[in-house]
């Protein structure tokens, strides 16, 4: 079984500076952000995103930010 990792995130509401889309990322992890037209639909693409970031890590054999891999699961909480 994969490993999990427990990652908040934060969400913006449409405005401006987004285009107005509603906008969540993952502080922990840099650069990891996702707009969508609702907060569901940025939260699925943040999902993803924040898969792929951690895939390209391990991949490339960079380490993954020290607060992350403390907790030990990965549960996008709503």
């Amino acid at each position: 079984m994969a490993k999990q990792y427990r990652l908040a995130y934060t969400m913006r509401p449409p405005s401006y500076d987004t285009e107005d889309k509603y906008l969540a990322e993952i502080p922990a992890l840099p650069g990891c952000k996702a707009w969508g037209d609702t907060p569901e639909e940025a939260l699925d693409i943040l999902e993803s995103v924040a898969e792929a970031f951690i895939d390209s890590c391990k991949e490339h054999g960079d380490p993954l930010p020290e607060s992350i891999c403390q907790v030990g699961e990965i549960v996008i909480a709503a």
